[in-house]
This record gives structure tokens, sequence and C-alpha cells, in this order.
């Protein structure tokens, strides 16, 4: 099989060695912007004058028809061709000719590849901002909803304070903004356009990156040819906030796992994202948050990935970096399709008010603020803390709560108790109380989501 480069050898490829080295059956992903940089490196050349503006409306030309040919499947990808570069231009020269052996004039593969996926990794930023949005949207809408719903607030998993269900799902949207930020910054740094850095070493020709760039949408251009072809800090940037979304899932998706369990039951989900058992008929499974779950290994083996491939590589390219592809589109595919599959799933969520305030109420959750009234009528905290651990210790003994402990039991434990304590271990006052910027009261929490 001939290739490209095959003028300075004597002796075709090996089979073997063409299928170990090619890298088409990833990299086709990205024939939309091959063809779109190279368009625009087209329009560029014949502007700068470096080919004739005939060939370079041949070329455009060519180009676009390749393109309609691929969308409307009329033209299939070689999977014989070494990568999806090669077999564009292959295809562009075999229907214009000459014109189109002109295309890669002052370009090597090295920018040409490095332009590619700086392309298509900036769509890709924008799909899942656009989820990430949608998520933030179904849980400000999910919380809303629950601005009263009181539970138990956690430590260690141990039943704490207590919060709402709004407060408790607003924690997971201010995780979600801060993904989103990320990635706009890390897109913001990776749509800068390396083309022109050829090879290693830029070029003689009298080109014009910063037209190209332009054409592109682009911010702007490398400063170094050398850094232009072998930096990849962006993708492994890109994989690096991929992996932090799939944290905050993976959190999510374990609380929803125990929330659906018996032993708390504070949320049912649907059925169409539920799953059942092959010999238990009771069984609802959250299967799709235990997925999730573990897919959150997945992105973070691809982050190893690409920190591997490129920390002992020196400058500049390297074959070594057709490894970064399968690992940034697998971690990219996978947290699409996480996205996508819980943002349905939290929509549909029922959740269960009078099981949040259950397990609420059995916790001893405002023991806190049965200290605290103590300590704001002149007893020190310390004391306050010992005198309300012998009362829940009292309370358990004698199956009873702090909302159903009467006035005279209180007393037994210190004079500073009167009927307003009632008030102040009711839980829903715990939680409207606690009203400080960030807080979980109502009020508070509906102005987090306003905002």
């Amino acid at each position: 099989m001939s290739v490209m480069w095959s003028g300075r050898f004597q002796k075709e490829l090996d089979s073997k060695v063409n299928d170990f080295n090619s890298s088409l059956p990833f990299d086709c992903r990205m024939w939309e912007e091959d063809i779109a940089g190279s368009i625009a490196h087209a329009e560029m050349l014949s502007k700068q004058g470096i080919i004739s503006s005939e060939d370079g409306d041949k070329i455009i030309a060519g180009l676009k028809q390749i393109k309609a040919d691929i969308e409307n499947g009329l033209l299939k990808f070689d999977m014989n061709a070494e990568d999806i570069h090669m077999f564009i231009e292959g295809e562009l020269t075999a229907r214009i000719g000459d014109a189109g052996k002109r295309l890669h004039t002052a370009r090597s593969r090295n920018d040409q590849v490095a332009l590619d996926i700086r392309l298509f990794l900036v769509k890709c930023a924008d799909t899942l901002t656009e989820l990430l949005n949608k998520l933030n949207n179904t849980l400000s809408i999910k919380a809303s909803e629950n601005t009263e719903t009181v539970m138990p607030g956690y430590t260690h998993l141990q039943r704490a304070q207590p919060i709402t269900m709004a407060h408790h799902l607003s924690a997971y949207i201010e995780m979600i903004k801060r993904d989103i930020e990320r990635l706009a910054q890390c897109r913001e740094r990776m749509n800068i356009s390396p083309l022109g850095s050829c090879a290693l070493a830029g070029t003689t020709y009298p080109i014009d990156r910063e037209y190209v760039a332009k054409q592109l949408h682009m911010n702007g251009v490398t400063q170094n040819s050398l850094d232009g072809v072998s930096d990849r800090d962006f993708v492994i940037e890109f994989i690096g906030v991929m992996s932090i979304i799939m944290v905050h899932l993976s959190r999510f998706s374990e609380e929803i796992i125990l929330w659906c369990s018996h032993e708390f039951k504070f949320v049912e989900l649907d059925d169409a994202y539920a799953t059942g058992s092959s010999i238990m008929p009771q069984k609802k499974n959250p299967d799709i948050t235990e997925l999730i779950r573990g897919k959150s290994g997945r992105v973070f083996g691809d982050l190893m990935t690409i920190l591997t491939v490129m920390k002992g590589l020196p400058l500049a390219y390297n074959k070594d970096m057709q490894e970064d592809k399968e690992a940034v589109f697998d971690a990219y595919d996978t947290v699409k399709i996480c996205l996508e599959t819980i943002i349905p799933m939290i929509r549909t969520m029922k959740i269960l008010p009078e099981n949040c305030r259950k397990a609420a109420a059995k916790g001893f959750i405002n023991a806190t603020d049965c200290a605290d009234f103590l300590t704001k009528k002149g007893v020190p905290f310390r004391t306050a803390y010992k005198i309300t651990g012998e009362i829940v210790a009292f309370c358990i003994e004698n199956d009873l709560t702090l909302e159903t402990m009467s006035i005279e039991q209180y007393k037994n434990y210190s004079e500073y108790f009167d009927n307003r304590i009632f008030e102040a271990v009711n839980l829903e006052n715990c939680v409207k109380s606690r009203n400080t910027t960030g807080g979980p009261s109502p009020e508070e929490v509906k102005r987090q989501l306003n905002k």
C-alpha cells in the first residue's frame, strides 16, 4: 500500500504495522474539523499568493463537496488510510488533481492534528456546558419544590443537623456552577490556533496565521512553534475538568443510591430510570446511578492515560501523542452519556417529604439548638453541651425526642429551661433560624436559587 510519505522509502509498509500505526478508526471523528481547518488554510494560502486563486477555489470547492458527501453518506472512510488527514487530502487530490497536492503547502500533519483536536474539543466543551446548565436547571426546579422539606444533614454519614432537601440539592448546584466555570476557562485556553507551527520550526512561506485563526473563530495563535505542535495541556486540562464533573456526579449518585434504600427512603426513582432483579420480584435497583458511580473510574483512568503518555516526551511531536484521542474521546463520551441520563432521572425522581421529616425527628439533629438555648441564657457552652448530651441519652432510653419531652423533664436537667425550648427545638424553626448567607433556611435557599 502506497502512502503519501513514501518517497523516502524503498518498501511498502507492512500491513500489520499499518494497522498498528493507523489512527483513522478513532480520529475520523474529527473529519469536520479537519475540513474546516483545511478550508481556512487554503483561503490563507490563496490570499497570500502562495497558491493561485484558481487552485484555492478548486481546493475549497472540493473540500466542501467532500464534506457534503460525508454528511450524506455518499463517501465512506477508507480504513486503509493512515489517518483522517491523509484520507481527506487523498480524496481531494483524486477529485481535483494537482491542485489538491498544493493544500499541504506550509503545513504539517503535526500542526494540522493539533488544530483539529483543539477545534473538536471546543465543540465538546460547548456540548457539555449546555448539558451542565440543563442539569443545574433541573436541580433548581427540584430544589424550589422542596424548600420546606426538612431532612437530616449528615457528617460521617451520621445525622447531624436539620437542613432542607432544597439546601442539599443546592450544594450540587454550586459544584456544577464551578464545573461550568472550569470548562469555560479550559475552552478559552484550548481555542488557540497552532496552525503555522508546521512540523516544529514554522515555515519560510509568508503565511498569515492570525487570519486562519480568525476564520476559525479562535482566540489567537500559539506563540512558539515547538510548543504549538507538542502541547497537549489542553487535553489534560479538559479530561481533568471532566474528571471533576464525574466526581460530582458520582457523589450525587451515591446519595441517590442511599436515599432509594429502605433504610433511608427519601426518594423514589421513576420506573423508567430503575431496573428490577432477575430473581427477586420486589427489587427496584438504582442501576443508572451505580453505573455513573462506576464510570467515574473510567474517566479518571483516561486522565491517567494522557498524563502518563505526556510525562516523558521530549520536544516536539512524538507518535505517542496519537494516544491522546482515544483517551479524551472516551472521557467525553462517558461524561456526555452520564449527563444525558441523570438529568431526566432527577427530573422524574419523587422526593418523599414525610420520610425525610421522620428521619430528622429521630436523629436528635436539633441537639445543638437545645444547647444554644441554654447558652443564650448565660450557660457556658461546654456545660450546655454536657446537659444536652445527658438529655439525649435520656430520650434514647425512654423512646422520646427533644420535641416530645415534657417541660418537667427538661427542668430536671436545668432550671434555665422554659416553654420556649419547644420553639427552639422544633425542626422547622431550627432550619428557619439558620438564615445566614449560604444557610439552609427556606428564605435563604430561595435567594440562592434566584441568584
